[in-house]
């Protein structure tokens, strides 16, 4: 039976595949994005009903974890937040490295006379699956808040970060050289703590703005995982998937790191030193300029050009759908509109622009920040809407800052600034901003939401 469907399930796998790859390339371009989730998607059901029929599956089992699996991602899928998307990203990655670990186990827990090729594969799927999941459960706790965001550090960290690297290798030689040994079992078992333990020293001292990086390069860790599991298990598409996986994530990890101007060494080695002027951060002088709704309105009345920041504060708040309304309102009124996009806006990569995709703005107006900081200074109004450390002079101006170099949108630069603000609270680096005592800038204190509605209902009484 096993010869007669051979031949269409590997053409299955080989559809899959193609699926997959199209996907990802209709994910480069915002217009077609929905288009490419749902091409991957028909990808992965085409490769689970191929996976299914190939061979010695038992259908008492498969069929119900499917039905379940199934019902708990649509309800997830509907119910998250948006500004909880970035910890349903990490939990997602963290399920994909211990689905890894597990099949990586049962497999040599049943064959443990494997090939060297297959157990150095299947090493490192439980390795890097182990990495994975505990990995993204730290940054789960960081993004939710259940554990502090700022770095976690003791004494010899990197010296102990090390020792279990290189204790890791060592059994992980031992083990894959002779994995029917006497000795081979417990090594394994070893393994599977030293990464688990490894994903959670890697991750505490990571800061929270760096965080968009660390989910872009653990996601990348669930597809090596996969793709090991896929030399394990000799499943094609698996390999396939996983490769396609890894190698994004890392491509995406590099654009990550190449927006903040760090290298990842510096990101999983260094992380940002978090805490005002106790790290060293120049202590910002000069005193706020707070503005009302109504005069904002006159402001944002008189200008021929508006570029729109936004940031976290406009997910928390939920004002995307208002910032739309306002941006149209604006374009009415003889304005153009542009919404300036930094790379790692948010809490993780794309964030914002899955926002404004929410609620519908043109893909047209989105702009990068390359492409809107050449022109900045012509423009009339920069609208910051819970935006903080991407817009922060001190990455420029001040050495001594932590983000100092950090790529930035210069919005600054603007003939004015309005600052959409709860508080003076610092952002996610947790350094003070300079922007906000600029001559040229004003805070409009409030929840994003409600104020946006404000200066609506302000454009839209003028008119009546």
């Amino acid at each position: 039976m096993t010869a007669n469907i051979g031949l269409p399930i590997e053409f299955a796998y080989i559809v899959a595949s193609v699926l997959f790859i199209l996907g990802i390339k209709m994910l480069a371009r915002p217009e077609r994005a929905r288009r490419g989730n749902l091409l991957s998607a028909l990808g992965m059901l085409v490769a689970l009903v191929a996976s299914m029929f190939e061979c010695c599956i038992s259908f008492t089992w498969i069929i119900p974890g499917l039905i379940i699996g199934t019902a708990i991602g649509v309800v997830a899928a509907r119910a998250v937040r948006m500004t909880a998307m970035p910890q349903m990203v990490a939990v997602l990655n963290g399920f994909g490295g211990i689905a890894s670990l597990l099949v990586g186990w049962e497999n040599y827990h049943n064959d443990p006379m494997s090939t060297t090729f297959v157990t150095v594969a299947l090493f490192l799927a439980v390795f890097i699956g182990g990495v994975t999941f505990s990995g993204s459960m730290v940054a789960y706790a960081k993004l939710s808040e259940r554990i502090p965001g700022k770095p976690i550090r003791f004494a010899r960290q990197k010296v102990v970060n090390l020792a279990i690297i290189a204790s890791i290798l060592i059994f992980g030689t031992l083990f894959s050289t002779n994995p029917g040994a006497f000795y081979a079992y417990p090594l394994f078992i070893l393994i599977v703590l030293l990464s688990l333990a490894l994903g959670v020293c890697g991750v505490i001292p990571i800061g929270g703005a760096d965080m968009p990086v660390v989910i872009a390069l653990l996601n990348s860790y669930s597809g090596l995982a996969g793709c090991a599991v896929g030399f394990v298990i000799l499943n094609n598409v698996l390999i396939v998937a996983g490769a396609l996986v890894g190698a994004s994530g890392i491509i995406l990890t590099g654009i990550m790191c190449k927006a903040m101007n760090r290298s990842l060494p510096n990101v999983l080695f260094g992380g940002l030193q978090l805490g005002g002027t106790s790290s060293g951060e120049t202590e910002v002088t000069g005193s706020v300029k707070p503005i009302s709704p109504e005069d904002a309105y006159f402001v944002l009345e008189a200008a021929r050009s508006v570029v729109i920041v936004p940031g976290y504060g406009m997910a928390v708040a939920q004002a995307q759908h208002a910032v739309r309304e306002l941006g149209e309102i604006l374009e009415n009124n003889g304005a153009e509109v542009r919404y300036a996009i930094h790379p790692v806006a948010g809490r993780m990569p794309g964030h914002m622009n899955v926002l404004l995709a929410e609620a519908d703005v043109m893909y047209e107006q989105l702009a990068e920040m390359d492409d809107v900081n050449p022109s900045m200074e012509t423009v009339d109004v920069c609208l910051v809407i819970g935006a903080n450390d991407v817009v922060n002079p001190a990455a420029r101006e001040n050495p001594s800052s932590s983000i100092y170099g950090m790529p930035i949108i210069n919005a600054d630069k603007a003939a004015t600034v309005i600052v959409l603000k709860r508080s003076m609270a610092p952002g996610f680096a947790g350094i003070e901003n300079s922007l906000f005592t600029k001559e040229n800038a004003r805070m409009l204190f409030g929840d994003a939401k409600a104020t946006v509605q404000q200066l609506i209902s302000e454009f839209k009484a003028a008119t009546q």
